[in-house]
């Protein structure tokens, strides 16, 4: 499984729902812009749709930029909607929670799901 690191030091999650369609220059143009970062800074800068089924993380890796994409097929990403800044800070542990489902404002989590091909 590919995944950021826990022990990352800066993940900077964007409150407002994004344009899924956006792909690494307009996330980076937001990152710039709007969040007023450095989008080469190798930060994580998190968004998600408005539906909060899809999360994008745009990143910087030495010479190009990735972008770690995942969606849910049942319940939504908790994204904190009502704080008073556009950005909020996250530790790399807190942004592996959030991709597992949790809630990390209170630590509750999604329901696991399993699937398999009929035969």
């Amino acid at each position: 499984m590919i995944r950021p690191d826990i022990t990352l030091d800066a993940v900077y999650l964007y409150r407002k729902p994004v344009d899924m369609r956006k792909q690494m220059t307009g996330l980076s143009a937001l990152v710039e812009g709007i969040m007023k970062r450095d989008p080469f800074s190798g930060a994580l800068f998190v968004f998600i749709n408005k539906t909060r089924t899809r999360l994008k993380i745009l990143y910087w890796e030495t010479n190009g930029f990735v972008v770690y994409y995942k969606r849910l097929e049942a319940e939504k990403f908790s994204w904190p909607l009502k704080e008073d800044a556009e950005t909020i800070s996250l530790s790399g542990q807190q942004l592996s929670w959030l991709l597992d489902g949790y809630n990390i404002f209170d630590l509750k989590p999604h329901q696991k799901l399993r699937y398999s091909l009929a035969s």
